[in-house]
């Protein structure tokens, strides 16, 4: 596909589309009045608060506030692209996306690289099974106790000692190499020409949520430096935001409702052989909110498997600094550290898959070891190393989301402290702050008019706006509710999300979300005339307005003859539209 999607197409494509149809085939809906609902799939809930609606062909959680068209689920749920989340709404209604004239280069540009990197991928199998020098990886491979066909599942490569071997299956394409650049797989010599970045190493493969390979990792044979090495950040690969195995084992991880992450491709086909599938690890980056998002989309509880080393024991604080704000309500992480001069590829072919398993089991709680770190580091005999605690736990504490978890890690803090004000029960004064804001906050109206438009574009056809507010002062919320309104009429074929999908770029597209989103609890017969009522309301503010405006200007001036013809006149109006408004 290339160039930008026309509109026009784009609204076809949400008229076709039932969103009720592409999410029940990814999270299963349960009909519930007018509405379908199910457990959220973007957090993690026992209650469903998501609801699908056919007629807004839009969804939206009331627990997390996630919402938005088919399309966005798509971009959300399956991690797409705008571009791919269209083409693969428009596959499943028997649509073809429209060929907008040339491609642009940045169109192109993630297609050739994923060709690319899939050659590369190829090529290093190709590799070990017949390179002459491949003797050496197998070996290797059965040492740490690998058969070949985890090798195989595992696409595992070698890449042969030398500076070109990869570079030399361009032949003399300087684009070729340019893209294989671009790709991560060779460098520029400083003094002229490419080499090839892996060399020497057994490689394997990674894949971005889609199975899709965007990068490598190769493990050095022999003595050298670096022992691992990564692909650098290409346009297609982003190490903050990938995780390795993740698209094998994320059917594994929602079955088990738990997700084991771990420092190295070997410890993740090990632990695999052994019948353990919900492995992945980071790539040589420390733990990301990325990662920890896309982990529990799929499952409420993350175990990080650590060295118990003083390294290991860094890198588990920094991943539970990281941690703390997604803990939102009903999320579990764990850490589980190994014994001196083990790994999980070690420990699971010494002690198996079981006892690997009650290791899990019983690793230490965030909460855990968040108190026996602080604790441990000041002397807690003192009062002041008491107050000290108080002060090194209260800042990450923050970092929770309001919930449960929050008020029990403030209460715990309290009962180690002794300083109870951090129980965390909220005094009276703040409880009925909260007991007002808890509630939906009632709209104006104006944003009443805008809600109610889009979601029944079809009022646009029904009632033209008051004249008067195309000439009120200037107001963001006019100045959208004028824009819907031209634009519902002037296509009477569009439904909720095709005229969300207007916005989609703009500044207005959270707002009109939320908005369609409200619930105005009206039945069907009641939205027409709450609507003119509604807009009765904005006309008759914006005759208030210009009546003050004119008697602002009284007060610092004489009104000339005109300016009180005009205030005579809006008096008149005024009295008419209220008089209108009574008379029903």
């Amino acid at each position: 596909m290339s160039g930008r999607i026309p509109r026009e197409f784009l609204d076809e494509l949400l008229a076709r589309a039932d969103i009720v149809e592409v999410i029940d085939r990814r999270v299963p809906l349960k009909k519930g009045g007018k509405d379908f609902k199910a457990c959220c799939p973007f957090h993690n809930e026992k209650t469903p608060s998501f609801t699908v609606s056919p007629a807004k062909q839009f969804y939206h959680c009331f627990g997390c506030n996630a919402n938005g068209t088919a399309i966005t689920f798509l971009m959300e749920f399956d991690h797409l692209s705008f571009h791919e989340a269209v083409e693969e709404l428009a596959g499943g209604v028997g649509l073809a996306v429209p060929d907008t004239g040339p491609a642009r280069p940045e169109d192109l540009q993630t297609p050739r690289l994923l060709e690319i990197l899939s050659e590369a991928n190829r090529f290093f199998r190709e590799q070990l099974r017949n390179h002459p020098e491949a003797g050496q990886a197998i070996e290797y491979l059965k040492s740490r106790g690998l058969t070949g066909e985890i090798a195989a599942r595992f696409e595992v490569g070698f890449a042969p000692d030398g500076w070109d071997n990869l570079v030399q299956t361009t032949g003399d394409s300087k684009e070729a190499l340019e893209n294989m650049a671009k790709a991560g797989l060779v460098a520029e010599r400083e003094s002229g020409g490419h080499y090839d970045r892996f060399r020497s190493r057994i490689i394997f493969p990674i894949h971005d949520y889609k199975g899709r390979v965007v990068a490598f990792g190769g493990r050095i044979l022999g003595s050298g430096e670096p022992k691992y090495l990564n692909s650098p950040e290409t346009p297609v690969f982003h190490k903050g935001a990938e995780l390795y195995n993740l698209h094998r084992a994320r059917t594994d991880i929602a079955r088990q409702g738990s997700a084991l992450v771990v420092e190295g491709y070997m410890d993740v086909v090990a632990l695999a052989q052994h019948g353990i599938d919900h492995a992945v690890a980071t790539l040589g980056t420390a733990t990301t909110t990325a990662h920890l998002q896309r982990l529990f989309r799929l499952a409420p509880s993350i175990v990080f498997c650590f060295d118990g080393d003083h390294a290991g024991r860094v890198a588990a604080w920094r991943a539970l600094e990281t941690s703390l704000p997604e803990l939102a309500s009903g999320r579990q992480i764990s850490f589980l550290f190994l014994p001196e001069g083990e790994d999980p590829d070690s420990l699971v072919r010494k002690e198996g898959e079981k006892t690997l398993r009650e290791r899990m089991a019983h690793a230490t709680p965030l909460p855990d070891l968040l108190f026996e770190k602080l604790m441990s580091e000041i002397d807690m005999g003192r009062m002041d190393g008491k107050a000290r605690l108080v002060e090194l736990a209260r800042p990450l504490i923050s970092k929770i989301p309001a919930g449960p978890l929050h008020e029990l890690m403030a209460q715990r803090l309290a009962d180690e402290s002794g300083v109870s004000t951090l129980s965390g029960k909220v005094p009276p004064a703040q409880r009925r702050t909260r007991s007002r804001r808890s509630g939906p906050q009632r709209l104006s109206p104006v944003a009443t008019a805008i809600s109610l438009l889009v979601q029944y574009p079809q009022l646009a056809g029904e009632l033209e706006l008051p004249v008067r507010l195309a000439g009120a002062a200037p107001d963001p919320g006019l100045a959208l509710l004028l824009q819907l309104h031209r634009l519902a009429q002037a296509h009477p074929r569009l439904n909720t999300a095709a005229l969300i999908e207007r916005f989609r770029d703009s500044g207005d597209a959270k707002t009109l979300e939320k908005l369609t989103a409200r619930d105005h609890l009206l039945n069907e017969d009641e939205v027409g005339p709450f609507f003119r009522e509604t807009l009765a309301t904005l006309e008759d503010q914006a005759v208030a307005t210009a009546i003050s405006e004119l008697l602002d200007k009284a007060a610092a001036d004489d009104l000339s003859e005109a300016d009180k013809g005009q205030l005579a006149q809006l008096y008149q109006e005024r009295a008419k539209l209220r008089e209108d408004r009574e008379n029903g």
